[in-house]
């Protein structure tokens, strides 16, 4: 019988964009620009990102509804901005991407490739 429904593994691997942005979005619920911004201080300033990628990795990630928009919170400073969460398939996707890449650094972490002692 063929597999009909997709699991979150089913999307795997997801590209840097993909995962930072859902990363971002599994912590709290953030307007365009205050997830590019807490993508660079979450990574140090070594993942940066242009609006053209933000957005269009955002449209691509509401297209296959792993995040939706929402309603701006209360102390939100400008009610024009939009403001996206993830929703719970998109919870699913990003948990099962983490491990993915867990794993990965273990292996690398076994093969002596992280420094220190094995």
């Amino acid at each position: 019988m063929a597999k009909t429904a997709k699991e979150p593994e089913d999307f795997l691997p997801l590209t840097v964009t993909e995962f930072h942005i859902m990363l971002v979005l599994a912590d709290d619920d953030l307007h365009g620009y205050g997830i590019m911004q807490t993508i660079e201080e979450q990574t140090n300033g070594v993942i940066t990102m242009g609006p053209g990628t933000l957005y269009t990795t955002i449209k691509r990630l509401l297209e296959r509804g792993w995040i939706q928009e929402t309603e701006p919170p209360a102390h939100a400073d400008d009610p024009r901005r939009k403001y996206y969460t993830l929703t719970a398939f998109g919870n699913r996707v990003v948990s099962a991407e983490a491990r993915r890449i867990a794993a990965s650094v273990e292996t690398a972490r076994s093969l002596g490739l992280l420094g220190g002692t094995s």
